[in-house]
């Protein structure tokens, strides 16, 4: 069904009220039954779908998601294997009220392969508590990355900071690290 067409209001700068819905429904359509049983189901599906398209662009992304180590990584080499690591959410940077793991990586280099896969590792232990935002310095970044990125990359990789919930840098380092001591960082910022 379409909506109701060829009817302009402009609405008072007041609360608006069912009844004056209504009335309005009635000077402009001449059967209100007929507008409330064919046309009520298309304006709360229009109301549903544009309230969900807006609050979409409003809330940031809060991290990457489903993590997955990229299965053809050659870790002996500097061979350009593609993403590290993929997910959902890719492009989110950190949202403030969680701790984050934060690694910055380029696709060409062992090191951040090896670190790639302690991070797909320390995301299935700290899933849901934990933000993990992923930086591939090889790839477009979002605002959001290359805030984060500017803040605290120094031109080494892998780069790893962990950030407590309020977004201060606990860890904030270039090279491998232990999945134990990040482990005890990350367990520390969620007490």
């Amino acid at each position: 069904m379409s909506g109701i067409t060829g009817v302009s209001y402009v609405l008072p700068a007041r609360p608006v009220t069912f009844s004056f819905v209504v009335g309005l429904i009635q000077e402009a359509v001449p059967t209100l039954q007929t507008v409330l049983i064919l046309d009520w189901e298309w304006v709360m599906n229009r109301f549903v779908i544009t309230t969900i398209a807006m609050l979409t662009l409003v809330v940031p992304a809060f991290a990457a998601e489903n993590l997955k180590l990229n299965p053809k990584l050659d870790y002996t080499s500097d061979s350009q294997d593609g993403p590290l690591i993929t997910g959902d959410s890719m492009d989110a940077g950190f949202v403030a009220g969680k701790p984050a793991y934060v690694i910055m990586y380029g696709e060409g280099c062992f090191n951040s392969k090896r670190q790639a896969r302690r991070s797909v590792g320390l995301y299935e232990m700290y899933k849901g508590r934990v933000q993990f935002v992923v930086i591939d310095i090889d790839q477009h970044l979002s605002r959001e990355q290359k805030e984060l990125k500017k803040k605290y990359f120094r031109g080494h990789i892998p780069h790893v900071v962990i950030l407590d919930a309020s977004g201060s840098a606990l860890y904030n380092r270039s090279g491998e690290v232990d999945g134990a001591v990040i482990s005890g960082l990350l367990d520390n910022a969620l007490r």
